[in-house]
């Protein structure tokens, strides 16, 4: 297919596709999808061979979120039945990193709910970096804490941390659909703040919320300009209690084909599986990971995941090796910092915004996924977090 030797060439030079060639990667058919993904496991391959980093989430608080994010279990409103608590204090949540950490995680991820941390809440996640770093050698941390104010990002970078997260979610036209306590540009100005702050910028995109193909392409055209480190791409879990609930979408083919369509515009981009993969990829899992060079390890912020130990079984049976902590992760040139250098995108070929250098308009064919009937839904596979973090019992790592 002339379309994707045309991809893998410019996945392989670090060049942007067109908007349409992403869309056409959307659009391709289910006789196609295996040509698809070895296409895009060239570029995967490429750029970091078959390594597979893994992340470990710890949930610092959990639920009774002011913000009304419609695809969230912890927002206002939500009647899920999540785990709700205050903060952990440092040394359980270094307890809790220790789990991830001896299953092979390599980053931790800190994650709270809320609008955006206070300058307390900066002081009592600063003291819980230093606590995980002091008792793991080695080990990455990522705060994800909301939307920050000025300072809070440099604060901290001095107390250790290596990167921070927040995803923009959906594209800019649709956002407002989403959520109406905070605007899309509000997301778009904490990434740049973690950016300017010296710290690896990680944003990613939830899909499965009705969007269109235009609006997949829209926000991973988007993270392209802001050229965050890692990319991760969540499928939406259904939760009961949440407005978007009912919302059933995705394939594990229509999966297979976003994640290819993310690694063709970000090729070397730490592209993570994240939240939803044991929901939709299901059994195809282990496809995934030629697409994807990062996965979490277990269990998710308010959700099961996959055992940590069908994880580790699954990247071995597939050929894959889990990256150990003295590999770095991102190829030479964005791991020296080559890519944020201020002035345009890595790899964008002209200096100018990503797709800027007349780029084709998206096509107007695009349409939602169609919904799939409730006799689709797999609610079976959407269970409520009950271990680890917050709890008595041993988490899942």
């Amino acid at each position: 297919m002339d379309l994707l030797n045309t991809l893998v060439d410019k996945g392989l030079r670090r060049e942007l596709p067109t908007r349409d060639e992403a869309l056409a990667v959307l659009a391709t058919s289910d006789d196609d999808l295996l040509d698809v993904v070895a296409a895009a496991g060239k570029v995967r391959r490429h750029w970091f061979g078959r390594r597979v980093k893994l992340n470990y989430l710890v949930n610092l608080k959990s639920g009774l979120c002011p913000e009304d994010c419609s695809y969230c279990s912890q927002r206002l409103g939500s009647t899920a039945g999540i785990l709700k608590y205050t903060w952990l204090k440092p040394d359980q949540a270094s307890d809790a990193a220790a789990a991830g950490v001896a299953g092979g995680a390599k980053r931790v991820c800190l994650v709270a709910s809320g609008r955006g941390p206070t300058d307390r809440d900066v002081d009592r996640v600063s003291e819980t970096i230093k606590t995980i770093k002091d008792n793991n050698e080695g080990v990455e941390v990522c705060a994800c804490l909301g939307l920050l104010s000025d300072g809070q990002a440099e604060r901290l970078r001095e107390a250790g941390a290596d990167a921070y997260n927040h995803n923009l979610n959906t594209s800019e036209a649709t956002y407002g659909e989403i959520t109406t306590t905070h605007t899309y540009e509000d997301r778009v100005d904490t990434v740049q703040k973690a950016h300017a702050a010296g710290l690896s910028a990680c944003s990613g995109l939830i899909a499965g919320m009705g969007e269109t193909d235009e609006d997949l392409v829209d926000v991973v055209f988007s993270l392209r300009e802001l050229d965050p480190d890692s990319v991760p791409v969540n499928f939406l879990i259904p939760f009961e209690g949440t407005p978007l609930g009912k919302e059933w979408n995705l394939t594990p083919q229509r999966c297979l084909r976003i994640l290819a369509m993310t690694r063709f515009v970000c090729p070397d981009v730490e592209v993570r599986i994240a939240g939803g993969r044991e929901v939709h990829l299901r059994t195809m899992q282990p496809l995934a990971l030629h697409l994807a060079n990062s996965i979490f390890l277990g269990d998710y912020l308010t959700s099961e995941g996959q055992a940590g130990k069908a994880d580790l079984e699954m990247i071995a049976d597939a050929g894959f090796e889990v990256e150990g902590t003295g590999q770095v992760t991102l190829p030479e040139h964005r791991a020296a910092g080559g890519c944020h250098d201020g002035g345009g995108v890595c790899g964008s070929g002209g200096g100018g915004a990503c797709g800027s250098d007349a780029a084709p308009e998206a096509s107007e064919t695009g349409t939602a996924a169609e919904p799939r009937t409730a006799a689709d839904a797999r609610t079976d596979l959407v269970a409520v977090r009950r271990r680890g973090a917050g709890t008595d019992l041993a988490p899942n790592a």
